[in-house]
């Protein structure tokens, strides 16, 4: 049996009612490296203690890609996140279409979208990179789907892969989240091949449900395989809920994705 990719696990979707620290600081000790989302709540000395591997996290907290006013903030606010990001070793800084509000609904949220819009987008993307190539850092670039964040600028896989190849830069990657590709588009290892060239990070959780690996209709041993005969090793992140108890969780994944 061999693990041929780096497994990591979201600590915000795992135990709870912990703090942040003791979540990363389990995920590590299971030999997880640990996802995050949004810092402004997280005790950083705390975090900094465990020890953990940081794979991924927001790299902003809010803007948006195609506007001007929206654009600045999203590069003020990752030039502060890219900040914290070096701080804690974070490998990748994760980036949306647009802010997330509660329940992940976007902000704002569009109906229609105008020719002009990627081209902005691209331009916003390539200063983002710009920043990222000063900060020594980079940023991912994530697909969701439009079930749980409907009206989401750039929101499905084929936007995203679009976009990024696009500006075909290091400092930006595809964030490749095959819960929400299964629910947008499906047909989930052609995408891994159309987006292999670019992608910083796989995550994964299974559908319906949102949990584990096991849980609901997707294949994960047969991606995992697939993922790795295409030669992809880098990191495959948990992005789910526990159905039931996080340890029992957390091996079920690991399983998934030992070959």
């Amino acid at each position: 049996m061999t693990q041929p990719f780096q497994l990591a696990a979201c600590a915000e979707m795992l135990w709870q009612d912990r703090p942040i620290h003791w979540r990363a600081a389990r995920l590590h000790e299971m030999g997880f490296g640990v996802g995050l989302w949004n810092y402004p709540a997280w005790d950083l000395v705390e975090l900094e203690k465990t020890g953990a591997t940081f794979t991924i996290m927001n790299g902003y907290l809010e803007g948006r890609l195609t506007d001007a006013e929206g654009c600045e903030t999203l590069l003020s606010s990752a030039r502060e996140t890219a900040q914290v990001g070096k701080r804690l070793g974070v490998q990748r800084l994760n980036l949306h279409g647009t802010g997330l509000g509660d329940g992940g609904i976007p902000i704002p949220q569009h109906g229609a979208f105008s020719p002009g819009m990627a081209l902005r987008a691209r331009d916003t993307l390539n200063r983002i990179c710009d920043l990222a190539e000063t900060e020594g850092v980079t940023f991912t670039l994530e697909n969701l789907n439009p079930l749980d964040h409907p009206g989401c600028p750039f929101g499905s896989t084929a936007e995203v892969l679009a976009l990024v190849s696009a500006v075909n830069r290091p400092q930006l990657k595809i964030n490749l989240d095959l819960y929400h590709t299964q629910i947008g588009e499906g047909d989930l290892v052609r995408w891994c091949e159309a987006c292999l060239p670019w992608i910083g990070e796989v995550q994964v959780a299974d559908n319906p449900g949102r949990c584990e690996p096991g849980t609901g209709e997707i294949n994960y041993a047969g991606i995992a395989r697939a993922l790795a005969d295409m030669g992809y090793q880098c990191t495959v992140g948990m992005e789910a809920f526990a159905m039931g108890d996080e340890d029992a969780a957390l091996e079920a994944f690991r399983k998934a994705f030992t070959l």
